[in-house]
């Protein structure tokens, strides 16, 4: 089980590949903030929910200086079928290893319909323009994530 992040720790430096199997690093967002969320898998109905609601609002946060990148366990071809069916614009990198999901916290142990399973734990970290987290939210809602975010980072629409 990897320890959650704290905010003022440094964010883990990843660099995985995107949809298209282009690498993405968190370094090549440095001097601006990126929200970078964890999510179990692509083309899951709550997954999708969380997706679109970045996606509808990736304008907004953008205007208040953030990226977003969505982190999960899938291959960049299942990320781009993703992409394509939900006309997704976040920008999505697959993590089969589970290192980066590992660095920051968001797989081990949760539960599932009252069960203890092994996997993704839906979480999203906020890190500064200098790399360090700023947030760290585990074991969020697909539903109504992106609307707290906002609140709590004083977004408005």
């Amino acid at each position: 089980m990897s320890e959650r992040l704290q905010p003022g720790d440094t964010a883990p430096a990843f660099t995985l590949p995107d949809a298209d199997g282009n690498e993405v690093s968190l370094a090549d967002h440095k001097g601006r903030k990126v929200i970078v969320y964890f999510y179990p898998a692509a083309l899951t109905p709550g997954c999708t929910k969380q997706a679109c609601d970045f996606t509808d609002n990736l304008d907004l946060l953008a205007a208040a200086g953030y990226d977003v990148i969505g982190v999960s366990p899938d291959k960049p071809e299942k990320l781009a079928k993703f992409r394509e069916k939900e006309n997704l614009k976040v920008t999505l990198v697959g993590d089969p290893e589970k290192e980066t999901l590992e660095a920051y916290g968001a797989f081990g142990e949760k539960k599932l319909y009252g069960k203890t399973v092994t996997g993704v734990i839906r979480s999203t970290i906020v890190v500064d323009e200098d790399g360090k987290v700023e947030h760290a939210f585990y074991n969020v809602k697909a539903t109504g994530h992106v609307a707290k975010i906002l609140r709590d980072l004083s977004i408005e629409a």
